[in-house]
């Protein structure tokens, strides 16, 4: 009886002890990323283009139009960080930032053309 102890004691210990036993540690999914845990003297985060969420156009006519960029609603002459909202298309917002016009689109990986949009895709008046 005293050698079956012995034996479960000697087994349990080294179990305990062996490296391949050890319990790994696991990512919590629920934990912030790292980045906001950075140091403030880390290197500057480098802002991300604004990114078109939704569009909504009336289907009435002269009804408004609605674009949300980064969670933001807009219409044509709302800005955008440094940027002003000229057109609001089905599935395309077009910015103007100084002299420069930038086309936001709803698929970016969309090859769609401004003459195959829909009738309502009008430019506003």
């Amino acid at each position: 009886m005293d050698r079956t102890l012995t034996f479960l004691a000697l087994s349990l210990t080294l179990g305990l002890a062996w490296p391949g036993a050890q319990a790994q540690a696991l990512d919590d999914p629920t934990r912030p990323p790292a980045a906001l845990w950075a140091p403030a003297s880390a290197a500057p985060v480098v802002a991300a283009r604004p990114q078109l969420q939704s569009v909504l156009i009336s289907t009435q006519p002269g009804g408004r139009r609605l674009a949300v960029i980064d969670g933001q609603t807009v219409k044509v002459g709302s800005k955008v960080g440094d940027a002003v909202v000229t057109e609001i298309h089905d599935t395309a917002v077009l910015l103007r930032r100084g002299k420069s016009l930038e086309t936001f689109k709803l698929y970016p990986s969309s090859k769609t053309d401004n003459k195959t949009d829909r009738k309502t895709d009008r430019k506003q008046e």
